[in-house]
C-alpha cells in the first residue's frame, strides 16, 4: 500500500456523507445526478416544513 494510499483511507473515514457523495459524482463523471438530488433534497423539505398541511393538495397536484 503506497503513501497516497494510506493518505486517502485515512481522508475518506473523515468524510461525510455529502463529501463523500460529491467525492463519487465527480470521479465517476455523474455530476448529472446533481440537479435530481437537489429536486428531490427540495421535495423531502417541502413535504417535512408543511407537515399535512393545507398546502398539501398542491403537493398532491404535483404528482
Amino acid at each position: 500500500m503506497s503513501a497516497g494510499e494510506q493518505n486517502r483511507k485515512k481522508k475518506q473515514g473523515k468524510l461525510t456523507i455529502l463529501a463523500e457523495f460529491w467525492q463519487f459524482m465527480r470521479v465517476r463523471k455523474k455530476i448529472w445526478l446533481a440537479p435530481i438530488v437537489v429536486v428531490l433534497l427540495l421535495l423531502g423539505l417541502l413535504v417535512v416544513l408543511t407537515e399535512g398541511s393545507a398546502i398539501a393538495p398542491f403537493i398532491y397536484a404535483l404528482f
